[in-house]
């Protein structure tokens, strides 16, 4: 790499962190190694090569390289990489939600119908929020996760409703709560022959977008009421390394068995999945998780992040 594309990398790389993660021009020269003067000739830079428009049009070299990798190594058919190191977890999810949008954005401007699988989370809203509005009324938005809690509320994260609403399409719910109180009761509700309707046009999505879920307590279920805080140490003490749709697994992505398992109401998961599933997860907390989940083969395509990435490639 000579000199003008070292220059380019780095102005790339200061444009996601200024435009997309929101950083102020110290924060960059902070994380970059650079002098506050230095990164803001580099924003500059960028804008005035053209790499800052709506989105950033030029890549981080490494971050494509590192997909390509991490794609061969876990045989996916799509990974996306965004810049992150020396970012805080809060910066990396905004570039998490841009760079989702962009991989949801292609597939949604599809002009042939098209029915997606929604699953729920902070970020998968983020994504969502980050979509442009577009016009695909012929597309469908099918929920894979029941999103009532055990107090009867609501989720805030009601992410298909909120693509539906981007696309101006079809939105399908699942009716149950996450977890039934008993396996008599889930059978109850997953014989509804409305929730048999929507788990069957869910199972037979195009293709389905998912987050990627850390286990501990304060974790996002943890902390939304789905799951108690015993319930979390029982989880622990089987290993867990991460969920999906409330389906748990251990670090060698094997799914984990238990009172749980028998109570949940989301459309079938499995490991080594033959269904076009895309999941979103980046940052530290998340590492075991997306690990467990590449190990698995729970997903076959997956945006994540620089420092992700690095540590999955240099796992052997």
């Amino acid at each position: 790499m000579n000199k003008e594309e070292k220059k380019q990398e780095l102005a790339a790389r200061a444009a996601w962190m200024y435009y997309v993660a929101g950083l102020t021009q110290q924060d960059i020269a902070t994380a970059l190694g650079l002098s506050r003067q230095v990164a803001q000739r580099l924003i500059s830079s960028a804008r005035e090569m053209g790499m800052v428009t709506v989105n950033i049009s030029h890549p981080v070299t490494r971050c494509m390289e590192l997909a390509a990798n991490l794609q061969e190594k876990y045989a996916l058919s799509l990974c996306r990489v965004v810049p992150s190191a020396g970012l805080e977890n809060e910066a990396i999810q905004q570039m998490l939600a841009v760079e989702g949008a962009d991989v949801m954005a292609k597939f949604i401007a599809n002009d042939s119908p098209q029915v997606f699988g929604i699953g729920s989370g902070k970020t998968l809203r983020a994504i969502i929020d980050a979509l442009p509005w577009l016009e695909r009324p012929q597309h469908q938005c099918v929920s894979m996760i029941g999103a009532i809690a055990r107090d009867d509320s609501g989720t805030r994260y009601d992410v298909p409703l909120k693509m539906a609403e981007k696309m101006q399409g079809k939105y399908f719910f699942i009716p149950a709560p996450l977890y039934a109180d008993s396996p008599e009761d889930k059978t109850m509700w997953c014989q509804h022959q409305l929730y048999q309707r929507v788990a069957e046009r869910a199972l037979n999505a195009d293709i389905t977008f998912l987050g990627i879920g850390e286990v501990g307590l304060g974790c996002p279920l943890n902390a939304e009421g789905f799951i108690t805080d015993e319930q979390v140490k029982a989880l622990e003490q089987q290993h867990v390394a991460g969920e999906m749709l409330g389906h748990f697994f251990n670090h060698q992505g094997v799914r984990l068995e238990g009172e749980l398992d028998t109570r949940l109401t989301s459309v079938p998961l499995c490991s080594q999945t033959p269904r076009n599933v895309y999941g979103f997860a980046g940052g530290a907390k998340k590492y075991a998780a997306i690990r467990a989940a590449l190990t698995g083969q729970w997903v076959n395509g997956l945006v994540t992040d620089e420092d992700t990435a690095v540590k999955l490639l240099a796992e052997k």
